[in-house]
């Protein structure tokens, strides 16, 4: 899992959480064998899974970084301060430049402008031959990976504030914060931009909707919401990327629910179901599906949310955020394993290990696989069939 949690405002520390929030993470070890990960079991092939090309594009990895595609290109960007145009088909490096700083999160691009942000809360823009275009400064630490398109660069710092930055000169154009909790974690989170509304989740366990060129709050909805006598208990964050299906706007938070609302209806709740995710989910047309902080992959069906299935063969074995690929649900493992699981019941199709060490970032599907940003500054795209 790799989380840690950061305490309101500008707090540089990192704490880790307690050794039975964690339980099964790697970088922990526990006496107790139930938190051991799972050791990997034989299965009857279902899928065949292979490397199809691996592009070394930094150094480094961790929750704030994960790949974004465009079309037939896909964007990266590690801490070290590399930013990468990769070939979605080939895996040929189109262009490579230097933020010429350590980056915390990136990248956000619409093919056009990319943009990563720096751990002092710079944000810097590159076009798209690689060349920088412009620097500007968020109100503090950025770990989420800018949302670009609609002509804005929108960010989410550390005190909570989400800023939009005109793409191509950098001018601050609106913000808006919302009151959050003493603490929040530093996991995997990711912003969308959808028919001109900027959609985020937040600290708080509630969805926020921005019209992205004025600023102007169109919607909030409550996934979840905060329970406990401390600080700790009471940590109730959004986390992964929102999810949509037609008019169905989903999320899960840590501590508290997966919820989907119907967006067609102003929003309305459509269904929620008492869940603790620590690196978000995924859907199709037909189910949503996420693993609990014990690496338990669950499925429920995305109209009433009843649960389908679940899978406890990769439990403890810290797993990445899921992708959806036609073959089945991908999700990596501690290990650098990327394993496939049916969409029908869960049973597992097949694995490919791509190396690296953990896999954080959540993985990414794409027409011709399922993209992989590993711990060790590798991209690394795996053909299912």
């Amino acid at each position: 899992m790799q989380i840690s949690i950061t305490r309101r405002v500008l707090c540089s520390s990192m704490m880790v959480l307690g050794a039975a929030v964690l339980a099964g993470c790697s970088m922990f070890s526990s006496p107790n064998p139930r938190f051991d990960p799972a050791p990997l079991t034989e299965y009857a092939p279902g899928v065949s899974a292979s490397v199809s090309w691996s592009a070394n594009i930094g150094s480094g990895g961790g929750s704030g970084f994960a790949p974004q595609v465009v079309g037939e290109s896909v964007y990266a960007a590690t801490p070290n301060g590399s930013v990468t145009k990769v070939d979605l088909a080939t895996g040929a490096i189109r262009w490579q430049a230097s933020a010429g700083t350590a980056l915390s999160a990136g990248v956000g691009s619409d093919g056009q402008i990319t943009a990563v942000a720096a751990p002092d809360g710079t944000v810097i823009a590159f076009d798209d031959q690689g060349a920088e275009k412009w620097r500007a400064k968020a109100s503090s630490e950025v770990n989420i990976p800018p949302a670009v398109g609609s002509g804005v660069v929108v960010v989410r710092s550390s005190d909570y504030r989400i800023q939009a930055l005109d793409a191509n000169t950098g001018e601050v154009l609106w913000n808006v914060q919302r009151p959050g909790p003493a603490l929040a974690l530093k996991a995997n989170m990711r912003m969308i931009l959808i028919e001109g509304l900027l959609i985020s989740g937040l600290p708080n366990g509630k969805f926020i909707a921005i019209d992205a060129r004025s600023g102007s709050v169109q919607w909030e909805g409550t996934i979840s919401v905060s329970k406990g006598a401390t600080d700790l208990e009471r940590i109730s964050d959004v986390v992964g990327q929102p999810q949509t299906q037609g008019a169905l706007l989903c999320g899960v938070s840590y501590q508290g629910r997966m919820a989907c609302f119907d967006v067609s209806q102003g929003g309305r709740l459509l269904w929620q179901q008492p869940f603790s995710s620590t690196t978000g989910m995924t859907t199709d047309s037909q189910q949503a599906y996420a693993s609990n902080q014990r690496s338990v992959v669950y499925a429920f069906a995305l109209g009433d949310g009843h649960e389908l299935w679940k899978q406890d063969a990769l439990r403890n074995r810290a797993l990445s955020g899921p992708a959806v690929v036609p073959q089945g649900l991908a999700v990596g493992d501690l290990e650098g394993y990327v394993h496939f699981l049916s969409r029908t019941d869960g049973h597992l199709l097949g694995r490919v290990q791509v190396g690296g060490g953990a896999i954080v970032s959540p993985l990414t599907a794409t027409t011709r696989g399922v993209l992989v940003q590993t711990g060790n500054g590798s991209l690394v795209l795996i053909g299912v069939n």
